[in-house]
């Protein structure tokens, strides 16, 4: 145990994520490498917004047809998660993950199963749904790359209020407009 990594959560401390509630997801590719997708047109505010938003378009490359695909796939197969909205960039991907409320409360059956449906283990507090979520996907995405493709971490945000809300649907649907001036921006 002792050649094993301390990894620091980036969690917030005494929060539940199982419950329900809106999730922004960022996931990156290892390195930042744009292996998902291509931004084509200016991508550069210059002119009126909605001329620079029609003139953008993301192309998705090989890996991310396959990650639009396990997005769509774990969207149908996950009923107490839907996505929302998501962007897939050159070299991560932006989502919107929406935690439902549970049909039935009961906690005791739950935690008593082994696994859940995709053979993963059952949320808890320190496995939550949205973790859960992110490593199917990661896992799924992987296995038809033939490698290893994402970074180990994701990153997450709890969407606290409306005003929170709209400000990251804004930010996943102006993403590829403003690529050269992201923080993830790679020239590749």
């Amino acid at each position: 145990m002792d050649g094993l990594k301390n990894r620091k959560t980036t969690r917030l401390q005494g929060v539940d994520y199982n419950s329900t509630g809106a999730y922004f997801i960022t996931i990156c590719t290892q390195n930042r490498r744009c292996s998902l997708s291509r931004i084509v047109g200016t991508g550069v505010l210059d002119g009126p917004f909605h001329d620079a938003l029609n003139e953008t378009t993301v192309e998705l490359l090989p890996c991310g047809k396959i990650a639009d695909k396990y997005i769509h796939q774990l969207n149908e197969f996950y009923h107490d998660i839907s996505v929302e909205r998501y962007v897939i960039m050159p070299n991560h991907i932006h989502m919107l993950l929406f935690v439902k409320p549970k049909e039935h409360e009961d906690i005791e059956s739950e935690m008593s199963m082994v696994n859940g449906p995709s053979g993963t283990p059952v949320p808890t507090i320190q496995n939550s749904i949205v973790s859960r979520f992110v490593s199917t996907f990661k896992r799924f995405c992987n296995k038809e790359y033939g490698e290893n493709i994402w970074q180990y971490r994701s990153y997450d945000h709890i969407i606290r209020d409306q005003k929170d809300y709209e400000k990251h649907i804004n930010y996943i649907c102006e993403n590829p407009i403003r690529w050269y001036y992201d923080e993830l921006y790679t020239e590749e």
